[in-house]
């Protein structure tokens, strides 16, 4: 695998059974490149060990007075030279090349695993240590890669080398052979303590990285509370920990460095001594010992690579783990499916709850629980983050689909959409039938003012579609991204779509509009809408609602407010006691038209009702006898308007009576509010 050739058509099943076992099978699957790499090593560190002896044989040749020996070995150092030249370079190149591979190798495995496990990834492992997985750790992982293959090149010299000089000059060659697997051997023992200093420093460095990332996405939320400063004191904190951590790893590696250091040295002056006393006494030439001592010299460079490998090990160790801990994390139901990769049509209907959105028609589910309705509507999408009864699209187990083909026929948004940076042509540039255009679905979400913004901020975009959106949409308030995320979702245009809170940060008026721009876009497609506002509510077709994990009622939105009290209490945010007086009034048929006013009413408008009573005379007047007597709006059934007009001259809203009038009442004001 080259360069160009990424990214990988597959990039394999990983062993992420541990750290250890997920580094093999890397290497494994890089058979090829690290053989190649060895081979261009051996050609580097061979020519480099070959110096000493061409060295050894120009000193012999000048002390014999040979011109032919020494032009010999001449050749011979100049074609040492070209070897080192050539090796290095390409023992770089290969090097380089099976970090890039490797690293892209595990960047395509992570990028799948996301894809594939969705928004049940976060809820396993927090996202911070996802970032640092897939950026610092990943790089780590590749060292180790890139260092494996010049580490045993190197080891590979090492040995040829002392078996040469016990072949060239046995007196010396044998203390050389003993001593380069001590020099090898003697950090060893320092290696565990530094690789659990390193692993103390990458667990701080994840912690600070998953602060930092917290920190910065609830910065607006931060500042309006005013804790920028109680968090900027939590990550400084983290922050000298992860220096701390370094200065005592650091440390630790600088004593194995100065081990690897001194070691060579003391064998370098051992050599030397005992090859002066072997020269005087005639036993070995002094061309002889200038080779020795060269090559004992040139010996420290390939030693430094056991260096290297144990720091490469001692930190893509704990990152490898951290990286298979994430691939090893598996979807709750099999994303290869074991039905053919269709895409099913007809109603969508959960079995553990006995949800039934019918096919082409608005769904509206209302649920008390926040998290269970989340839960729901991963579930709905077929691919839930924990195992149990799978949903039938048009009769078909979705669990049973390939992921591709699920995903394809039920698209869910979460209540947290994400927006990627990039323009809004690019935002919007997502997998679609091509039936809904983007200006129809930015005109659904109502998003004119969104464009609007966006444009005022790129000065260079000329079209609102090449306005830029930054990281997240941090530009951008909680309702302008929601709308951007809904347009985004009505661009695709799924057989199933899947809402989950998609205007809890708009207001009122534009919810209103929005709700009957989705319906419109909508129609005769199959659309779940998790809400309990009143606004989206009124426009479905059918109401669920979802108590305690079951459905409990079904029907619309005015008869489920006037006939279930659990439903009204959800989404009135009606209190246990105003539940059972209104209960008792309705039983005794005196329920009071004021009944629920005073809790919604804003305050000015109290204020203006007030005025207007103190009035006296007028349309005020009226109005206020009016709630005096309930018996001058009309019996039960009917229907009477009364106008109230405070000093200012403003009108207020006509209070109506009978059941769905003062229901209308109520969703009006509400509207206001």
């Amino acid at each position: 695998m080259q360069i160009q050739d990424l990214p990988y058509p597959d990039p394999g099943v990983p062993d992420a059974r541990s750290g250890p076992r997920f580094l093999r099978w890397l290497g494994r699957n890089q058979l090829g490149g690290q053989f190649k790499a060895l081979a261009w090593g051996l050609l580097h560190f061979v020519a480099v060990a070959g110096l000493p002896f061409c060295v050894g044989l120009a000193v012999q040749s000048v002390v014999d007075r040979s011109g032919t020996r020494l032009a010999l070995t001449g050749g011979l150092m100049a074609l040492c030279g070209a070897g080192i030249a050539v090796g290095e370079v390409m023992l770089h190149r290969a090097a380089v090349t099976n970090w890039i591979t490797a690293a892209a190798r595990v960047q395509q495995l992570l990028a799948h695993k996301t894809a594939q496990l969705g928004s049940a990834l976060t809820q396993r492992v927090a996202a911070g240590e996802v970032v640092a997985v897939s950026t610092g750790d990943v790089e780590k992982i590749g060292w180790f890669v890139e260092a494996l293959s010049r580490f045993a090149a190197a080891a590979l010299t090492v040995v040829l080398v002392c078996v040469g000089l016990v072949v060239y000059q046995p007196a010396l060659g044998v203390i050389v052979a003993v001593g380069v697997p001590v020099l090898a051997l003697a950090v060893l023992p320092l290696l565990p303590r530094a690789t659990r200093r390193a692993d103390f420093q990458r667990e701080r460095a994840g912690h600070a990285t998953e602060l930092a990332s917290d920190t910065v996405a609830g910065l607006r939320v931060l500042r309006g509370i005013g804790g920028e400063e109680l968090f900027l004191d939590r990550y400084r904190r983290a922050s000298q920990e992860v220096r701390r951590a370094a200065v005592r790893s650091a440390r630790m590696w600088s004593l194995i460095s100065a081990v690897q250091v001194l070691l060579p040295g003391l064998l370098m002056i051992a050599v030397i001594w005992h090859g002066v006393h072997l020269a005087r006494d005639g036993r070995i030439t002094v061309g002889e010992l200038v080779t020795v001592y060269s090559t004992v010299m040139l010996l420290t460079y390939p030693l430094r690579h056991f260096e290297e490998i144990a720091m490469a090990y001692s930190f893509s160790r704990p990152s490898a783990k951290r990286a298979a801990r994430v691939l090893s994390l598996e979807r709750a139901t099999d994303s290869g499916g074991s039905r053919s990769a269709e895409v099913p049509r007809g109603d969508l209907y959960d079995p553990a709850t006995g949800l039934l959105a019918p096919a082409g028609q608005l769904t509206a589910v209302v649920c008390g629980d926040p998290d269970a309705a989340g839960v729901l509507a991963e579930r709905l999408g077929g691919h839930p983050s924990v195992e149990g009864t799978s949903v039938l699209l048009g009769g078909v187990p979705l669990d049973e689909l390939p992921l591709g083909s699920a995903r394809t026929a039920v698209l869910v948004q979460d209540k947290d959409p994400v927006l990627l940076s990039g323009s809004l042509r690019d935002l919007l540039d997502v997998p679609s039938s091509g039936a809904v255009s983007a200006a129809e679905a930015l005109a659904a979400a109502q998003c004119g003012d969104v464009l609007d913004a966006l444009t005022q901020g790129s000065l260079d975009a000329e079209d609102p579609m090449d306005a830029r959106i930054t990281e997240r949409g941090r530009s951008l308030s909680g309702g302008q991204r929601q709308r951007l995320a809904l347009a985004r979702s009505l661009v695709t245009d799924p057989g199933v779509l899947v809402l989950d809170e998609p205007t809890s940060a708009v207001d009122s008026h534009t919810e209103a509009r929005i709700a009957g721009g989705v319906r419109a876009l909508r129609a005769g497609r199959t659309t779940v809408v998790f809400t309990s506002s009143p606004l989206l509510l009124d426009h479905a077709d059918r109401v669920v609602l979802v108590h305690e994990g079951e459905v409990a009622a079904v029907g619309v939105h005015r008869e489920l407010v006037l006939g279930e009290p659990r439903y009204r209490a959800v989404v009135t945010r009606e209190t246990d006691e105003e539940a059972t007086a209104g209960k008792d009034r309705q039983d005794l048929g005196t329920r009071d038209p004021k009944d629920g006013l005073e809790k919604i009413e804003k305050p000015d408008a109290r204020e203006e009702r007030d005025a207007g009573d103190a009035g006296g005379a007028g349309s005020a007047g009226s109005a206020g006898s009016a709630f005096d007597d309930p018996g001058r709006l009309g019996g039960a059934g009917t229907t009477s308007r009364t106008n109230r007009t405070n000093t200012a001259g403003r009108t207020s809203r006509p209070v109506r009576t009978g059941k769905v009038d003062e229901l209308e009442e109520l969703e009006e004001i509400e509207e206001s509010a």
